[in-house]
């Protein structure tokens, strides 16, 4: 039944390969019948599909005209792209271009970078938000002083690009840091006020490269209030304690942002410079304040070593952390601490110099040359605490001489840079060791 079905209607189709005339001619043409709804007559018109001819009179010539809504185009009709928000159906503001549009084809001022491409004029919206605050100004974006001109060297070329890559001068950096461990042993010897005194010196010379380096960069920090901050704080750690110190940085504070109230306007830059100001008061001066603390340990009234036995053996154990951390990261470094700060410190650097100070200074305890810190514990544990601290304080100065794009704090030493870049490690290790002791005891047995 199916066949024969199948048989009826290929027999009534047209076959799409036949050599029969009749097939072919009725392939190439069909007929369309159309009716007329006005008078119902129905007219019927042949097509060919070989035939090259004009088209039937059915179809219209072009026009031009668009349609839309159902209907055609009037003259009356607006264009459509006029008035009509094609943003309206996602958000009721201006479209934000790209940050990399912005970047690469806009103008703060308009025109146009690109051919044919128009570029609207940039704001934080377009620009994807403020940008980072420049130094010497404000997150208001006004500028407080213009930094000076650069007049860093360019790069030296061929040898001697590869002996400044080499870091410093080391055998004046050897002769001079044996100079300086000499006058610190000769006045940890004598007593502890002498030790004091050079605690004092250094501290305002450090405070004095920090204010003079950030006052070159822009900024308008109160360099008297700061640097006397510096210097009395350890004076009042030494002789009244903890306290002391709290009330010379809450003077210092009160003093900078006091003096910015007599300024003429704004444009002083109070925010900044005082912020600034601060910063060289707690970095140099509070941490710095904690080696009197230590020396204060002293004054027990028995002519004690306590302080200053915990003082030499922090300087001790910091100059063994940079020796080990300089010649194992030169002979094996290959993993950067943290390489946007310093790329030469490495992680086998750091490594190193823990094992070498953890070693001198269980070979102090071993030799009985302290008669404060005599357990081979309580070395190990100052050993560590100096390893942690001492790279984080000489990180963290690297990391701000990088802000200031500066390679040195001042040049008062020869070898070594400035003081702050000698003693950078110390500021951290101070307080830390400080609280270890005070925590350990050492002296009790």
């Amino acid at each position: 039944m199916g066949e024969d079905r199948w048989s009826e209607e290929e027999e009534r189709r047209p076959s799409l390969f036949a050599d029969d005339p009749d097939a072919s001619t009725e392939l190439s043409s069909t007929e369309l019948s159309s009716t007329d709804p006005a008078s119902g007559e129905v007219t019927r018109q042949r097509l060919r599909f070989d035939d090259s001819g004009a088209l039937p009179a059915w179809t219209d010539p072009p026009t031009g005209e668009v349609t839309g809504r159902g209907r055609a185009a009037t003259a009356e009709d607006p264009p459509l792209d006029e008035g009509v928000d094609v943003w309206s159906s996602f958000t009721g503001e201006n479209p934000l271009w790209s940050e990399d549009d912005v970047l690469e084809d806009y103008t703060p001022t308009g025109g146009t970078t690109r051919p044919g491409r128009a570029t609207p004029p940039r704001s934080e919206a377009t620009a994807g938000g403020p940008g980072r605050i420049t130094i010497g100004t404000d997150p208001s974006g006004i500028v407080r002083r213009p930094p000076p001109a650069s007049t860093r060297r360019q790069p030296a070329t061929g040898s001697s690009q590869l002996a400044a890559s080499s870091g410093r001068d080391l055998p004046m950096a050897v002769a001079v840091g044996l100079l300086m461990a000499a006058v610190f042993t000769a006045t940890v010897m004598w007593r502890p006020v002498a030790a004091l005194i050079l605690v004092m010196l250094l501290l305002g010379l450090a405070a004095v490269e920090f204010y003079n380096k950030v006052a070159g960069k822009g900024y308008r920090p109160s360099i008297v209030p700061g640097v006397l901050a510096a210097v009395l704080a350890p004076a009042a750690g030494y002789w009244v304690g903890v306290s002391g110190v709290l009330l010379v940085i809450t003077f210092a504070m009160l003093v900078t942002a006091g003096g910015f109230i007599g300024a003429e306007s704004v444009e002083a830059g109070p925010l900044p410079n005082t912020a600034i100001t601060m910063l060289g008061v707690v970095w140099i001066g509070l941490l710095g304040s904690f080696a009197a603390l230590i020396l204060s340990l002293s004054n027990d009234g028995l002519n004690s070593t306590y302080g200053t036995d915990t003082l030499f053996l922090l300087a001790l154990g910091v100059v063994a952390h940079d020796v080990g951390a300089y010649f194992v990261g030169s002979a094996a470094g290959r993993s950067p601490l943290r390489k946007w700060i310093s790329p030469a410190k490495s992680v086998e650097g750091f490594i190193g110099g823990a094992l070498f100070t953890v070693v001198v200074l269980v070979i102090v305890g071993i030799s009985e040359r302290s008669t404060t810190w005599t357990s081979t514990i309580d070395l190990v544990l100052l050993a560590l605490v100096i390893s942690v601290a001492a790279p984080m304080g000489d990180l963290v100065e690297s990391m701000f001489k990088r802000n200031l794009d500066a390679k040195d704090f001042g040049t008062t030493i020869r070898g070594h840079g400035g003081v702050l870049d000698r003693f950078d490690g110390f500021l951290f290790a101070l307080p830390a060791v400080y609280y270890l002791t005070v925590v350990l005891q050492p002296w009790v047995q």
